[in-house]
């Protein structure tokens, strides 16, 4: 309850003169809210270092966030990729705020990568080797048809089916019998690269993987990261 002097201080200052009182003294919420801008270029960045390197046209969708939002408008913002997730297809990409208030939000996305894979011209049975007339070329979306889709012939070329693939099917690693270039417990350079810069480690790889395929490697620092196994033996990270 306010005092009596406060009150009669008021009546006395009348309706215009308490509105501009309190603009002075209650900040706008509008203006506390956090611009959605640069919290979309945060993420698109992000989006883009990460996808660097892709073979074909990268296209990066981002989802808006509300602009009558009730966060704090930050004076530091850093993107960041939730564990899991990467710059491929539908993915989701953190930003925090340090300061002044420390905030966390995640930002729906889709990363698009157009060029060209390989499907499969006519059936193939199990144990059959892959020759050139089986293979034809088609163009899209590489997020969309599903990890391991091979993009290079050479890639299937004389490797055998594992399993029977109907024609039309995109062809994937997983379809193949690869010869793997990291074998499990194998040491192993692990090479993470972004926009201008590369970080190289040493772990142990804890599954086989042919040219192109998913391994796990455990750092020496015990920590367990997925990536890429290239052919000469070495795993790429952080795509």
């Amino acid at each position: 309850m306010c005092p009596p002097w406060f009150n009669d201080a008021m009546t006395r200052l009348g309706p215009v003169m308490l509105t501009a009182m309190l603009a002075v003294l209650v900040p706008s919420v509008a203006e506390a809210r956090q611009p959605p801008a640069p919290v979309l270029e945060a993420v698109d960045r992000l989006l883009t270092e990460h996808a660097a390197g892709q073979a074909g046209e990268i296209r990066i969708e981002i989802d808006g966030i509300d602009p009558g939002n009730h966060l704090p408008a930050c004076e530091r913002l850093q993107a960041f990729m939730p564990k899991g997730r990467r710059a491929w297809g539908k993915t989701s990409v953190g930003v925090r705020c340090e300061v002044p208030v420390p905030w966390t939000i995640y930002v729906s996305a889709r990363v698009r990568v157009f060029g060209d894979y390989l499907a499969l011209a006519r059936d193939l049975r199990p144990g059959k080797l892959v020759a050139p007339d089986d293979l034809v070329r088609r163009h899209g979306d590489l997020a969309d048809e599903g990890a391991g889709a091979l993009t290079d012939a050479t890639q299937a070329i004389g490797h055998p089916a594992r399993v029977a693939v109907a024609a039309g099917q995109v062809l994937t690693r997983d379809m193949l019998r690869i010869p793997p270039v990291v074998k499990r417990g194998d040491q192993v350079r692990v090479i993470s690269e972004g926009s201008g810069f590369q970080v190289t480690n040493q772990g142990r790889a804890l599954n086989d993987a042919g040219e192109g395929q998913v391994v796990r490697v455990r750092l020496t620092s015990g920590k367990v990261l997925t990536g890429s196994a290239r052919l000469d033996g070495t795993v790429a990270v952080g795509r």
